[in-house]
């Protein structure tokens, strides 16, 4: 008697069998590659959501401050020997700032410093000198020692001021301190991003709160200078790409950042850490 039992179309039931396992086995697979499509989805969606809520926290806490007008100032520049804060010899936190950062931020000629372009490939370092201080510097119209309003004010104003003074309150009232001097700040500029250190207050106004510390895009109270809301170095002005040095074109988007959230990059070459002199 014949064991070959066939099923229907004629096939054999082992042979039904092994096509039943096979496609059972396919699906399996199908099924164990669609979980891990699945997997890999929702693990991006909680990469892309923790750091949109990372990137949501850091703007609660600093705000980005958006097309500004920004000009380009240097240690040593005289722009106006007719008025008290018309020498960059000093700066409103450095009465000797050309000595301690080494010099002219640029060139000397016969009309006295001058600045010169900067390039990539030397890390927008001055060509003729060697600075002891970062050369990626600026300036925010705030000045929270010599303003009398901004140094009183400076402890709730300053958003980081608290907690920097938590083990030493004695800074709250230090003239010898300043809570923005050395402060990082983030910068961009189209595709271009910079950082750089607060070494001055300007321009124009010193205790321009609202603009600085506000968290509604304000636009910069003073109108001199195109309405300019910083002043940056020569350094930071080659770094994003800026067409001259007071362009009314030339505008950029700027956050403080903590130190811990800078990162390498040529204006980590040097970092300046000096205080009020």
């Amino acid at each position: 008697m014949s064991t070959d039992t066939r099923g229907p179309g004629g096939h054999s039931r082992a042979a039904q069998r092994r096509a039943a396992k096979d496609g059972h086995v396919e699906m399996l697979r199908r099924t164990r590659r669609r979980a891990l499509l699945v997997g890999a989805a929702v693990v991006a969606l909680l990469v892309i959501g923790t750091m949109l809520m990372v990137s949501s926290q850091a703007q609660q806490k600093y705000p980005w401050h958006t097309d500004i007008v920004a000009t380009t100032f240097w240690v040593g520049e005289i722009h106006d020997p007719e008025t008290s804060d018309g020498s960059q010899e000093l700066s409103t936190y450095d009465s000797r700032w050309m000595e301690s950062y080494g010099g002219c931020d640029g060139v000397r000629t016969d009309a006295g410093c001058q600045t010169e372009q900067r390039v990539a490939e030397n890390d927008y370092f001055p060509s003729s000198m060697t600075p002891l201080e970062n050369p990626f510097y600026l300036d925010l119209p705030f000045d929270d020692v010599n303003d009398p309003d901004a140094f009183a004010d400076r402890g709730t104003v300053i958003p980081w001021a608290a907690q920097d003074a938590a083990g030493n309150p004695s800074l709250l009232t230090d003239r010898k301190y300043s809570f923005m001097k050395n402060r990082w700040v983030k910068l961009r500029k189209g595709w271009s991003v910079c950082y750089g250190q607060i070494q001055d207050a300007g321009p124009a106004l010193y205790n321009d709160r609202e603009y600085v510390f506000g968290h509604d895009d304000r636009r910069p109270a003073s109108t001199k200078y195109n309405g300019a809301g910083l002043d940056v170095s020569p350094a930071l002005n080659g770094c994003l790409g800026f067409r001259g040095l007071d362009d009314k074109n030339d505008r950029v988007d700027w956050q403080f950042v903590d130190e811990a959230d800078v990162p390498d990059g040529p204006w980590k070459r040097i970092v300046t850490t000096s205080q009020v002199r």
